[in-house]
């Protein structure tokens, strides 16, 4: 354990409220709720006059309802939320050496070594001062050792409060917290941990590592060292041009339309799959086409914070269709997602149903288990292969994922190679190419 670090955790107060509450101050004070609005809205967020009967982010609008009539619904609007969090973390990159972007209202400030020149808790109490002072939000910070007690700090400090634990304060500090204020421990591993008697931090430091593994496997050994305060993880440099992305360059040049577009419906699709499985949000969407003659232009569009296939799909389209001007034929299309930060998605801040994030997650359940291509929109489908008597013959994941393990290395590394575009359009459609910057 390196007990000379300084690590600083700066979080917004009920960032997405905090940000309404600017707009309009006769919010102030009252409990406010952003999204859960119909009969299947989710909340999004809620000021903590809100969370004072009970309502949390992820509970269903109507038990909000329930438990406070009073409560004021908002829809929401995450193009603003997005616009503050990129206007906080401009100011943040003008003020230190080293920072991450842990998710749209978090970030992680290394001052390691700084504290010889001026004192870190004065200048990390400066720096907040100045997000409050220049965007007129409320936030909090903890600064402590390492990322780990550093967030708990900060979230002991809330709201609109600041709180340093230095290395000989991180046991009379820890021990006596509830379990499940350590990062990491969901719904399902405090219960177990509960019914083991274990729920005061003090507790779970004193169980042997061995017996933390056998219960939580690698989980629980990470959870004990949170728990002893032991977290070596760095602070990762934040990196706004971070991206994902994918290209296909046809083989025969092509204008055909509808062939284009479910092209570009493919790649978002996988794309955004990546995003959720990497627990990503992109805020900026690229548009790529090179017409025949090799000239490529590219259109790209900053966006709020999302992972949502049918959002970025209609962007996609609408970016492909400013950017393909000439109406030559083209040799190749690509689709890049950038401006990446960890986060998941905030239910209930886009006109999408409840539905539909479900269907994203069982989607992706299927994926993960049977591989990419398992589930996958029909516009990119293309008529089903028949055998010699023309019957088709049916897709088995379960026969393809069976298949791709008794492969070798190189077979393996071969497919991969190949764009899953070109599988889902025809195997003389298109050879697609990935990029991560």
């Amino acid at each position: 354990m390196d007990k000379e670090r300084q690590i600083i955790h700066m979080d917004q107060d009920a960032f997405f409220v905090s940000v309404e509450i600017r707009k309009n101050p006769k919010l102030l004070g009252k409990p406010v709720i952003i999204g859960g609005g119909g009969d299947r809205g989710v909340v999004a967020s809620c000021s903590y006059e809100a969370r004072q009967y009970g309502i949390h982010s992820a509970m269903p609008g109507r038990t909000a309802k329930l438990l406070c009539p009073q409560a004021i619904f908002l829809k929401g609007d995450m193009e603003e939320y997005s616009k503050a969090s990129h206007d906080i973390t401009e100011i943040i990159a003008d003020k230190v050496p080293l920072f991450e972007k842990a998710s749209i209202d978090e970030h992680y400030i290394d001052m390691t070594g700084m504290d010889r020149f001026f004192g870190c808790m004065k200048f990390a109490s400066e720096l907040r001062q100045t997000i409050i002072k220049e965007m007129g939000l409320p936030i909090s910070f903890g600064l402590s050792i390492n990322k780990t007690v550093a967030k708990i700090a900060t979230n002991e400090s809330k709201p609109d409060g600041e709180r340093q634990v230095a290395f000989p304060e991180l046991r009379p500090f820890l021990d006596p917290l509830a379990i499940h204020k350590i990062p990491g421990i969901g719904h399902a591993t405090y219960k177990k941990l509960s019914e083991m008697g274990v729920r005061e931090i003090l507790t779970l430091t004193q169980i042997p590592q061995q017996l933390m593994f056998k219960i939580l496997g690698q989980h629980g050994l990470s959870l004990w060292q949170k728990a002893n305060g032991i977290d070596l993880s760095p602070v990762v440099p934040y990196r706004e041009r971070k991206s994902i992305g994918t290209q296909a360059t046809f083989e025969s040049d092509t204008m055909d339309m509808a062939k284009l577009k479910a092209i570009i419906t493919g790649m978002v699709t996988g794309l955004t799959f990546q995003l959720r499985n990497q627990k990503k949000l992109t805020a900026c969407i690229t548009v790529t086409v090179r017409y025949t003659n090799f000239e490529t232009v590219t259109q790209q569009e900053r966006i709020p914070y999302t992972s949502l296939d049918s959002f970025l799909i209609s962007k996609a389209h609408s970016l492909f269709e400013k950017v393909y001007a000439k109406r030559m034929l083209l040799r190749l299309v690509g689709v890049k997602l950038s401006h990446l930060v960890s986060g998941y998605e905030q239910i209930g801040l886009y006109n999408i149903a409840e539905e539909e994030y479900s269907l994203y997650q069982a989607m992706d359940k299927v994926r993960n288990h049977y591989g990419a291509e398992a589930v996958v929109k029909a516009c990119i489908v293309t008529q089903p292969p028949r055998d010699e008597t023309g019957k088709i013959i049916k897709y088995n994941p379960r026969k393809k994922k069976i298949l791709i393990e008794n492969q070798t290395e190189e077979e393996q590394q071969e497919v991969r190679k190949r764009s899953k575009i070109r599988s889902f359009m025809s195997e003389k459609g298109t050879i697609g190419t990935k990029s991560y910057d």
